[in-house]
């Protein structure tokens, strides 16, 4: 069948028409009842075509949407009788008159769904093969193939509205910042390499043998820079790349729309990013949001929800029950650093199936196991309700406030391997109980970030954050006494359980550097050699300065209520960095690689 339909696709041909002038008057989605009785001119794919014996149908499409056009004999009898020629994905320009369709035949599905355009002339302007798959958003085709064949994906009409609506953000952010003074400024995509966290993407330089530039993780040193040299408000359309594993919200190249400002302080950086989000959501959903957004310590949000981006949108909280069962004779309560409690209202209807799948989750995150009760009317049903004395009964039962039909489940052991243990697990029941509000936006700010975090791989303390961020005023003793209790000046905006944006207020002396980077442990040497230029520029009056980037490909996906930011992104990479389109990357040929002086050894396997 589908070289039947290339060899006529190929017969087609013969018929293909150069525009000649023609212009297009309206876009596929345009037309209304207010159009009736105008001569309109529209370009695009044929999506259907019906044959309805003396008329023939065609569903024409653009980015924008649907119109339908009518082909008939006693109108146009040439335009009629040529027409039998189209299939599907046909490039062609109609002419026509707008008319209303005919009584009880207005489709209310579509925009163009009350009139018609019979056509007086067209234009064949291209033929198509057989797509792989149906434009339309029920396709079954798996992701793989709507990756090799993207530039057909992208004419869905959901992948298209997801393109339309990551534009309209981005000029939304664009006309805000402007409006606040902001200069959008570009900075170099072949830098130095700098230790920032994940691993650089290398360039080789030819003109420099032996040399390498590095793609940027963010703008961060340029911006602060930026800020040395007098530009105080300053935004880009950044785009960033780092060298990690992936996942549904993580490419290897991404978009931040990244700014930063002189002479602030937190509040100040965060009234104007929530100013910032406010505008998107009403240009671009219309949506009224309330500002200011709500606010919470990491502290606390360690402590409830386990995360350091709890989903607020619904009232599932942990519980620290340790000293409850300190003294518990099930020695894992009675041993562990942290034993924590999740209760479920109304989980008692879980099946010990559904609950068996809870337990296979969490061992993703390092747990051993899930302890769990049901709260019955007299009982506590339980493989470890025996274990619980009557005085850590009472205990639990009043700090968990437990009720008949109840669940509780508990994680015990490291504070990480809890939080996110139950922290993760908290998430995948509300999903799967289907306690989340629909259409449902929950913004919050999580404030009081640690300065640095323990790193068990090389044995040391790391930040957070970045080394340029300001530890809050009385902490910068700490770095050098006590660093695992040093709080930094760092932010982030939370919506919804997603991390949408995050930033700081930033060190912008010398002195206050170079101390970061003792206590980091990079000797003098080290700092002048990776970070000189900062340091230099920090002795020329930099002014105080701090901002925020907000993931732009994650905020879209949010938007557009997609599930994964590939679905926002045009030409995306899949989850082994490759693009199965163009099939990069790619080998290169041994000239390219002389020049460049380079030889490459075997290929994986071999030890380096």
């Amino acid at each position: 069948m589908s070289d039947q339909k290339t060899d006529v696709q190929s017969e087609h041909q013969q018929f293909i028409q150069p525009l000649g002038g023609w212009a297009r008057t309206h876009t596929c989605a345009a037309l209304r009842k207010e159009n009736i009785g105008e001569d309109v001119c529209l370009m695009g794919w044929v999506q259907f075509r019906r044959d309805h014996g003396g008329l023939i149908f065609v569903d024409l499409r653009d980015r924008e949407g649907l119109t339908q056009v009518v082909f008939s004999p006693d109108h146009a009898p040439r335009a009629h009788e040529t027409a039998g020629i189209l299939r599907t994905e046909y490039v062609l320009a109609v002419k026509g008159r707008v008319r209303a369709r005919p009584q009880g035949m207005a489709n209310p599905n579509m925009r163009t769904g009350d009139i018609e355009v019979v056509v007086g002339e067209w234009k064949l302007l291209n033929t198509s093969k057989t797509t792989p798959f149906a434009i339309e958003d029920r396709v079954e085709a798996g992701e793989n193939l709507r990756l090799q064949y993207r530039y057909l994906d992208l004419r869905r009409p959901r992948m298209a509205a997801n393109m339309i609506l990551r534009h309209k953000t981005t000029q939304t952010m664009r006309r805000y910042l402007d409006e606040q003074g902001f200069l959008e400024v570009e900075t170099p995509f072949l830098t130095k390499s700098t230790p920032e966290g994940a691993r650089d993407f290398l360039v080789p330089s030819r003109l420099n043998p032996g040399e390498f530039y590095a793609l940027p993780q963010s703008p961060q040193l340029f911006k602060q820079l930026l800020m040395v040299a007098g530009m105080e408000r300053y935004f880009q359309v950044a785009r960033c790349f780092r060298d990690e594993d992936l996942r549904a919200d993580r490419q290897p190249e991404f978009t931040q729309v990244d700014m930063e400002m002189s002479f602030v302080d937190e509040d100040q950086v965060m009234t104007v990013a929530e100013g910032l989000i406010a505008r998107v959501f009403k240009d671009v959903l219309g949506l009224e949001l309330q500002t200011p957004f709500a606010r919470m310590p990491y502290d606390q949000a360690m402590l409830e929800y386990g995360v350091d981006k709890p989903d607020t949108r619904f009232d599932l909280r942990l519980k620290d029950v340790t000293h409850i069962v300190r003294g518990s004779q099930f020695k894992l309560f009675a041993t562990a650093p942290l034993v924590k409690a999740l209760k479920v209202p109304g989980g008692g209807v879980l099946s010990r199936k559904e609950i068996d799948d809870f337990t296979d989750f969490v061992k993703v995150y390092g747990a051993q196991g899930l302890a769990w009760i049901k709260i019955r009317e007299g009982e506590w049903q339980s493989p470890i309700a025996k274990f619980l004395s009557e005085k850590e009964r009472a205990g639990l039962a009043s700090e968990l406030d437990l009720n008949v039909g109840d669940i509780v489940f508990f994680e015990a052991g490291a504070p990480g391997m809890v939080n996110a243990a139950l922290g993760n697990l908290r998430l995948k029941i509300a999903d799967f109980m289907h306690l989340v509000p629909e259409n449902t936006y929950n913004f919050l700010w999580v404030t009081d970030f640690p300065l640095f975090e323990y790193s068990e791989e090389e044995k040391r303390y790391v930040a957070c954050h970045h080394p340029f961020t300001a530890a809050k005023d009385g902490h910068w003793d700490l770095l050098t006494t006590e660093p695992a209790a040093a709080r930094a000046r760092a932010y982030d905006m939370v919506l919804n359980g997603n991390e949408i944006g995050g930033g700081s207020i930033r060190i912008h002396t010398m002195e206050l550097q170079r101390k970061m980077f003792e206590a980091l442990g990079f000797s003098e040497e080290e700092a002048r050699e990776k970070f000189g230029f900062l340091l230099q520029a920090l002795e020329f009056g930099a002014p105080p300065h701090g901002g925020i980037a907000f993931g732009l490909d994650r905020l879209v996906m949010l938007l557009s209520g997609s599930a994964s930011i590939r679905d926002v992104i045009a030409f995306p990479k899949t989850q082994k960095a490759t693009c199965l389109m163009t099939e990069a990357p790619g080998e290169v040929s041994a000239k390219q690689l002389r020049e460049l002086g380079l030889r490459l050894r075997e290929k994986a396997g071999a030890d380096f």
